[in-house]
C-alpha cells in the first residue's frame, strides 16, 4: 500500500498527521504537482479526481480525497480512541465540526490562495478579487472557531479528533495569505500551542 502526495500540501499533511495519530507508517511517492506531475494519464489513472493524496491498496484499489483515505484507515485499523468518535452522538459531533472547521475555514483559505496567488493559473482559472473575498470569509469564520474553544479543550468536544487536524492544518497553511493568530483569538492560540505539541504533529 502507498500514498502518492505532495508532502507539504494541506491535503497530504492532514492524512500524514491522522496516520502519526494512530501510528501507521505508509510509503510515499512524491508527486510533482507544480510541475503538472498529477496530470499525466498515469496519475488520473489512479486518482478519481485528478488531485493529491491518493491512497492505492494492495490489489490497485485506489482512494482519493483525504479525509476519506482517513475514514478507510479508521476503519480498517480500529483502536480505543477513533478520531471519528464513538458513540452516534460523538461521531455526530465529530463530523459537523469537521465540515464546518473544513467548508469555512481550509477550504476557503485554499481558495483564497489560489486566486490571489494564481500559482495554477495554466491550469485554472484565477480571480483574484474572489481570492480576497475568500481571505475575508476566512478572516471572519477566526472569531466563531474561537469561541468554540472557550468551550470546550478541542474542536469536537473533550478529546482530539480529525476536526481538529483539519483546524490545525488550517491555522498554519493560513500564514500564506498573511493571516496570524493575534491576542484577539486567545483560546485558538493556546489550543493551537497544545496540538503543536502532539508527537503526531511535532515530529511532521
Amino acid at each position: 500500500m502507498k500514498i502518492y502526495e505532495l508532502a507539504p500540501s494541506p491535503s497530504a499533511r492532514r492524512v500524514s498527521i491522522f496516520l502519526a495519530e494512530m501510528g501507521i507508517d505508509v510509503e510515499r511517492v512524491s508527486i510533482d504537482i507544480r510541475g503538472g506531475e498529477n496530470l499525466s494519464d498515469a496519475f488520473q489513472a489512479k486518482s478519481q479526481n485528478g488531485l493529491i493524496p491518493v491512497l492505492e491498496l494492495d490489489d490497485g484499489t485506489t482512494i482519493s480525497e483525504s479525509v476519506a483515505i482517513c475514514r478507510y484507515f479508521d476503519e480498517a485499523y480500529p483502536n480505543e480512541h477513533s478520531l471519528f468518535g464513538h458513540t452516534p452522538l460523538e461521531k455526530a459531533q465529530v463530523e459537523m465540526w469537521q465540515r464546518i472547521v473544513e467548508l469555512k475555514g481550509l477550504f476557503v483559505a485554499m481558495q483564497a490562495f489560489r486566486n490571489i496567488t494564481g500559482v495554477y493559473k495554466d491550469r485554472e482559472t484565477c480571480v483574484e478579487s474572489w481570492g480576497e473575498v475568500s481571505r475575508q470569509r476566512l478572516i471572519a469564520f477566526l472569531p466563531i472557531l474561537d469561541k468554540r474553544l472557550s468551550e470546550s479543550a478541542f474542536v469536537a468536544g473533550d478529546t482530539f479528533t480529525v476536526a481538529d487536524i483539519t483546524a490545525y492544518v488550517m491555522c498554519n497553511f493560513m500564514k500564506n495569505l498573511n493571516i496570524n493568530l493575534d491576542d484577539s483569538l486567545p483560546h485558538i492560540q493556546a489550543w493551537c500551542q497544545t496540538v503543536s505539541q502532539r508527537p503526531s504533529v511535532s515530529q511532521q
